[in-house]
Parts: C-alpha cells; structure tokens; sequence
C-alpha cells in the first residue's frame, strides 16, 4: 500500500504543471509521498479553502504552492493553514516578466509567512519541502545530505576538467 502524502502540492491551472512537475519529481526522488492537484485561488475558492483547512488532517506536513500573474494562491492557503508553504511564482502567459508573480508571492504581511523560490524553481521548492521534512525523518536527512554530495562531486569533476583543458585554475 502506498504511503499517505507528506507534502501537497498544487497549482492554479494545469497549464502550470510543465514547473510544478519538477518538485514532484524531486521528491519522489528522496521518496517523499506527494499528492499533486489544481486548486484555484479565483476560479475555485471553496476548492482551495477545503485544500487547505484539511492539509493537515490528511497527514501533510508542507505545502507547494504554485502559480502565475497574480498568484494569490501561495498566500491565501498560507492564511488558512498553519503548515509551511512554499509558493513557486510562475511566469504565465499573461505575466509581466513574472515579476507579478514574484512580487504576489513574496510581499506577504506579517503574519502569513510564504517560503519563496526563485521564478519557476519548483525543483527547488521540493527540495526546500525535503529538508523541512528531513528534520524529522533521518531517511530523508540522509537523502537529501546524498543528493548535496552529489552536487558537490559534479561541481568538482568540472573543475578537474577545466584543470585539463585551461593548466591554470583554482585548486583548491
């Protein structure tokens, strides 16, 4: 039987789903449960007020949040739950840059917190939702301290590289 979720994440419209997917894919990489919906803040309000007021119950520990324009989503489910949300702004087709997205997600109150990664980083908000759950679960920690190792090595063995293609670099 499969495990029960730890880490929701949604999106405004399924359009969103060619970022989303990488914070699912992440996770599933250090074998975290997820589920994955549509919620919208604007078209699907009561949706998104039972997602959120039910998170917790349903044995969530984090939230990903995602979505584009004016990309109230992140905020309004940080405003009903009290788990962490990570909202993931989305250059959508009818952003200003992203910059609208960025900045809906980012300016929050005081009060409503929303963890905010960079334009459509959601790899990056699963990793974010992996450690928040690694400080709990020593599998996960151990996970996430592999895959950092790992990063470390690629950046290394393209220093060697350049080390033998340059003579001259860095070695340290």
């Amino acid at each position: 039987m499969d495990k029960a979720p730890l880490v929701g994440i949604v999106m405004g419209s399924d359009s969103d789903l060619n970022v989303m997917q990488a914070a699912a894919e992440i996770l599933q990489q250090f074998n975290i449960p997820i589920e994955l919906t549509v919620v919208s803040a604007h078209r699907t309000p009561l949706r998104m007020v039972d997602y959120a007021t039910t998170a917790q119950q349903r044995g969530l520990k984090v939230i990903i949040a995602g979505a584009g324009g004016a990309a109230h989503l992140p905020g309004m489910i940080a405003s009903i739950t009290t788990l962490p949300v990570i909202g993931v702004p989305i250059k959508s087709s009818n952003s200003i840059d992203g910059w609208d997205s960025v900045l809906s997600i980012l300016q929050m109150p005081n009060g409503v917190p929303v963890a905010t990664v960079a334009l459509n980083a959601a790899k990056n908000a699963g990793i974010l939702a992996a450690q928040i759950i690694g400080t709990s679960n020593k599998e996960t920690n151990a996970a996430i301290h592999a895959y950092k190792t790992l990063l470390q090595e690629e950046v290394l063995e393209k220093v060697e590289t350049l080390k033998q293609k340059f003579f001259n670099s860095y070695d340290r």
